[in-house]
Order: C-alpha cells, then structure tokens, then sequence
C-alpha cells in the first residue's frame, strides 16, 4: 500500500466514522434534553429514523399505501414492486444468491424467535452451553430459552469490550 492509498484509506475511514454527520441524518437527533444533545441507546425496542427513512414512508403512505402480495389493484401492485424492490436492494448489499434470501420481520424479538424456532431447534439440545456477552439484550435469552435446552454461559465485559 502506496502512502496515497493510504492516506485515502485514512480519509474514507474518518468519513465513514464521522459521527456528526450520521448525527445530522437522524432528525431526533438534534433534540437536546436537560441541555445536552440526545444520546439514543435503546435500539433493542425501537430505532429511531433518519431522513431517507421517513422520506420513503411519507411516499409510501401518501401514494401507494395498500397490503403487499395481496391485491390485484394498482396501490397494491405498487407496494409489491417497492417492497419487493427492497428485497433485491438488500440481497445485493448483503451478498446473499438469491433475493428469497431476504426475510423481512418487524423487528429483533421477531427475527431471533425466527433464528431459534427454524436453526436452534434441531441444532441445540440438552447439555450444549451457548456463550453470551453481558451486553446482551434479554430478548435473546426469553426467545432462545423457550425453544433450547441448552444452558447460559456469560462472558463479562470490561471498558475495552
């Protein structure tokens, strides 16, 4: 690696690590409490959005809002294409083979339930330890649990990780 690559590996680095401007494309984030700028860490229940988000839902619920897969109709059959638009976006960004790869849920809780119910179940059995962080959210523990009888091992973390 070249010093000019290097330099530009740098600069992209601290581009990509800029956390203002991630700051900026998250309207909420702008709100300050008690006098100081808001820090969200509770992205287990809910995420907050940023422009680009709520931009492409306003459009959705003012032009297209119908039920995916499951009309004939002109909204419905434009909610289809978007969503399954999406679907294809995200094979592509995440690599998968095939775009039925993607599965869309409404959140964490859903998606780890999904990954214990369908991998877990008949991988897992009595005896099997599985190591956890303590940085976990519990939410993987109460979905895990009801379907493993496998048993909790925790690893503590300190202020390096």
């Amino acid at each position: 690696m070249n010093a000019h690559t290097h330099s530009s590996l740098e600069s992209d680095i601290k581009n990509h690590l800029n956390v203002q401007r991630w700051r900026h494309d998250f309207p909420i984030l702008q709100t300050r409490l008690y006098g100081k700028t808001l820090v969200y860490l509770d992205n287990a229940a809910t995420t907050q959005k940023p422009y680009t988000v709520m931009e492409a839902e306003n459009h959705y619920y003012r032009y297209d809002n119908a039920n995916v897969h499951r009309g004939i109709h002109t909204l419905s059959q434009r909610a289809t294409e978007a969503f399954e638009y999406a679907r294809v976006a995200l094979q592509h960004l995440m690599n998968a083979q095939y775009a039925h790869e993607i599965i869309f849920v409404r959140g964490t809780t859903e998606a780890i339930n999904l990954v214990a119910q369908s991998y877990g179940r008949s991988r897992f059995k009595a005896g099997d330890k599985i190591i956890v962080s303590g940085m976990e959210h519990h939410s993987k523990y109460c979905a895990l649990a009801d379907v493993m009888q496998a048993s909790w091992r925790h690893s503590m973390c300190d202020t390096s990780g």
